[in-house]
């Protein structure tokens, strides 16, 4: 068992996973860090473990849910309790609505929605145990988007994912407060990651908002005393429209 606090961290191997795995291995905590590829995710972890803590690599496809129930007793295995849940790993494509494939609308929601879910529901008795012996509780940090509360043209199944994604963490947060278990949702604009790559043609990646403060507002989400609860956080580009992507 583990005596610092710990983390599961989905989406691990790259983009907003990658930093915010890094923010919490520099601040102490003993991690299990998953994504879909070995081949991406060794060396994610490799460089994580030069925060000096336990590092715990665990190969797993959001979209298989016998995988998610293996990485969730792989966590409990190694660590026991569970004091942070970090929900990154994500899918999302483009499309007009009228000619929209629907496959790729359930592939969406199997990564973005139906695993957070299957997660959830595997580790809540970690959670809960962790919660009760911390003064900070226990949390669930899903990363989410802005396009789950204000529409993005051609992103109707994503941005649909994401606001069930948001849903479910108001959900969580009212059903197992009382445990000290809350869920936050961290909803920005477009991010400088790969998954918005497509968008370099229209957006500069300068002006994108940075892994780097999605992942200190996850980590300042740990610092909390288990009395806030937080279902929500928004991050927007600076400009005219407020709830711009």
């Amino acid at each position: 068992m583990s005596t610092r606090r710990t983390a599961l961290v989905t989406g691990a191997s790259r983009g907003i996973g990658l930093a915010i795995a890094h923010r919490l291995a520099a601040a102490q905590f003993d991690l299990t860090v998953s994504a879909r590829s070995a081949g991406t995710l060794e060396p994610a972890a490799a460089a994580l473990r030069g925060h000096g803590t336990r590092i715990e690599p665990a190969v797993a496809d959001m979209a298989v849910e016998e995988q998610l129930s293996a990485l969730a007793a792989q966590h409990v295995e190694q660590f026991g309790a569970l004091d942070v849940l970090v929900l990154c790993a994500g899918m999302g494509s483009a499309g007009p609505l009228d000619s929209y494939p629907v496959r790729r609308l359930d592939r969406q929601l199997a990564v973005n929605l139906r695993a957070p879910f299957l997660l959830v529901q595997h580790l809540l008795p970690a959670l809960r145990a962790a919660a009760h012996r911390s003064e900070h509780g226990a949390r669930i940090i899903a990363i989410a988007s802005i396009t789950g509360m204000a529409a993005e043209p051609g992103l109707a199944a994503y941005g649909a994912s994401k606001a069930a994604l948001i849903s479910l963490c108001e959900s969580v947060t009212v059903a197992e407060g009382g445990h000290g278990v809350t869920a936050t949702a961290i909803s920005p604009g477009y991010v400088d990651t790969e998954m918005a790559s497509w968008q370099h043609d229209r957006i500069d990646p300068a002006t994108m908002i940075s892994p780097a403060d999605i992942a200190e507002l996850a980590y300042g989400l740990t610092r909390l005393s288990r009395h806030a609860a937080v279902t929500n956080i928004p991050v927007t580009r600076p400009g005219p429209q407020l709830w711009r992507a």
